[in-house]
């Protein structure tokens, strides 16, 4: 399984990430869990509200790699790594068009 995020904006939708469930632990350890996954029940919406919040998981989660890394799964579906391109992705996009609205979809 796994999780995509759109960007919708003015009646178009771009896809913009994906990332493995797997790495729902690394999220969650950077207690970004419902912020990545259920960004609705975060209370966000809109690209420019994730732009700050996500800059911080990106922060941590690349300062406290070793703290992360432990979250790689055992059937290396998923790393680090590739957390890291998800959440540098998903902001880059969050940046490039803040008015556009968030579409998790798992």
């Amino acid at each position: 399984m796994s999780l995509t995020i759109y960007l919708s904006y003015r009646r178009a939708v771009y896809d913009i990430a994906t990332i493995t469930h797997n790495l729902n632990g690394m999220a969650g350890e950077a207690n970004a869990y419902t912020l990545i996954w259920h960004p609705g029940q975060a209370g966000i919406s809109k690209a420019r509200q994730m732009i700050k919040p996500l800059s911080k998981v990106l922060a941590l989660v690349k300062a406290e790699p070793e703290r992360f890394k432990r979250h790689n799964p055992e059937n290396a579906w998923g790393c680090y790594e590739e957390f890291i391109r998800f959440i540098e992705a998903y902001l880059d996009a969050c940046k490039a068009c803040p008015g556009s609205t968030i579409i998790a979809s798992n």
